[in-house]
């Protein structure tokens, strides 16, 4: 691994109000598994657009197998031997995996030929998947193979993989990197971005920290702890997450026989789900995605209608009550997608701030807006929740996914709950960022708030959780007390494995 594949030197790349990578400087050597560390707009997702030619740099130069490398666009990216798994799936729902694969290509085969192509790519990485099948009916992890089987065909010198185990099972994981060493060993470089540190240890050989742009150091993942990782990160000491002593209470939300179909011709339908949550208690539901956890929270939320079952608060049948309705009776939802669902992305913080606040916060009066007060609101939600973002006013399009998210959290949680329903809380953002976000939801259910926390995080929901369930398939299984689960027996509960609860119990 001494042939350097990859080196960069001096990238600068500044936007009105924010320098995104300052003099950014690292080399990646042949067969090298280098992640890049950072906080939520460190400037990672800026650094890996410039080499994959999504964002021109203003300076700096970039260097590949030792010859000046300035790609135009992504396209001239891939045809230097770069190829790159975004942390968010380019795919088409309705079309086979052999169409998709074939839309990413500059000269697809003739299908049959890549269907060959695919079938021999797949068995001989381990990425068992079939070009017929329509990408529709894939779970997440296979939809990943398909991103990845589309990279692998083209060969690249250096493959790019955004925050790739955000969506696995804990065997999935392993399949994955499995398949990446033996990348790696076939002389593949690739440049792995994850915030979760414990992976970076198992499977990277080096690992470069960015800090506002710059970088802070170097390090040996296997080398390092990942308190130590993250503190490079952050610059100062991280603070774990404790929960306050308190009593659990009466049952506050409670869940019977709910079945539904789901709105998307893609998605998941709900199956009999049943369970009950108290105050002061954190339920957490595990899945992998597309599992039925947009359609739990929906129905929780009031998005949709229960049409078999009864979703009931203190008693309170909550079946003819939509979203604002249950808003005012303290039940609030935080959904996964930021953009587009959780957040308007060309409305501005403090609009958006509006949106769910208004009747919780008072920021309306006789159909009035008042904007001095939800400015305010906004203000607070990025002073306590450290939203990096120049004002109120800055689009929600603006922001970084982690800082976003964090936004996101906060406006909800400063609405002081009575019952909180999120899905994802902590994704795609940085230890110190999740270690605050799940902070806040332990105090909040340490003052009497009943939550359920839907997560693709085993390590969260052990962190955070009281009780887990796992979701499957659009069943959910009996939760079980967390405390003496490990990783393995969530992992297979998540597959299907409903008996392992019982056997745990």
């Amino acid at each position: 691994m001494n042939t350097p594949l990859l080196h960069l030197e001096g990238l600068t790349k500044a936007y009105p109000g924010v320098i995104a990578n300052d003099g950014v400087s690292l080399t990646i050597a042949s067969g090298e598994i280098h992640a890049l560390l950072g906080e939520n707009g460190a400037g990672k997702s800026t650094l890996v657009k410039m080499i994959y030619g999504l964002v021109k740099p203003d300076a700096g130069e970039m260097q590949m197998h030792g010859e000046a490398f300035a790609p135009v666009d992504p396209r001239a990216a891939r045809g230097a031997g770069v190829g790159m798994v975004f942390q968010h799936f380019s795919l088409f729902d309705a079309l086979s995996v052999a169409e998709n694969i074939a839309l990413g290509m500059e000269t697809p085969p003739p299908m049959r030929a890549l269907a060959d192509q695919i079938r021999a790519v797949s068995e001989t990485y381990g990425l068992p998947l079939s070009p017929d099948r329509v990408v529709g009916d894939l779970s997440a992890g296979e939809r990943q193979r398909v991103e990845i089987i589309r990279c692998l065909l083209q060969e690249p010198s250096l493959l790019i993989m955004d925050e790739p185990t955000s969506v696995l099972t804990p065997q999935e994981v392993d399949i994955l990197f499995e398949t990446l060493r033996k990348l790696s060993a076939e002389g593949t470089s690739i440049l792995y971005i994850s915030h979760k540190l414990e992976e970076i240890r198992a499977l990277c050989d080096a690992a470069t920290i960015l800090r506002g742009g710059k970088v802070v150091g170097h390090a040996v993942p296997r080398e390092r702890s990942a308190r130590d990782m993250a503190e490079m990160m952050v610059g100062s000491s991280l603070a774990t997450p404790k929960a306050r002593a308190h009593d659990v209470g009466n049952v506050k939300l409670a869940v019977e026989g709910l079945s539904i179909a789901s709105p998307s011709a893609f998605g998941m339908p709900l199956r009999d789900v049943s369970f009950e949550v108290h105050t002061g208690e954190v339920l957490g539901i595990g899945g992998v995605a597309g599992n039925g956890q947009d359609e739990l929270l929906s129905v929780l939320s009031g998005e949709l209608p229960c049409a078999v079952g009864m979703v009931t608060c203190d008693g309170r049948d909550l079946a003819r009550d939509g979203p604002d309705a249950r808003r005012i009776l303290g039940v609030l939802a935080a959904p996964e997608e930021r953009l587009g669902h959780a957040a308007a992305p060309n409305m501005s913080l403090t609009e958006n701030a509006m949106l769910t606040g208004a009747a919780r916060e008072g920021l309306a009066s006789r159909g009035l807006l008042n904007w001095t007060k939800t400015r305010a609101f906004a203000e607070r939600i990025i002073a306590e929740f450290d939203v990096r973002t120049p004002g109120p006013e800055n689009a929600a399009r603006s922001l970084s996914g982690g800082n976003l998210q964090k936004f996101v959290i906060g406006r909800e949680v400063l609405q002081r709950p009575e019952v909180l329903v999120v899905n994802q809380p902590t994704w795609g953002v940085d230890a110190a960022a999740a270690a605050s976000i799940r902070q806040a939801l332990l105090d909040l259910a340490a003052g009497g708030a009943a939550l359920v926390v839907i997560s693709q995080d085993l390590d969260e929901l052990m962190e955070i959780s009281d009780r887990f369930a796992a979701l499957n398939e659009g069943r959910l299984s009996a939760p079980v007390p967390t405390a003496g689960l490990d990783v393995e027996q969530i992992g297979l509960m998540l597959g299907g494995a409903h008996g392992m609860e019982v056997a745990h119990v």
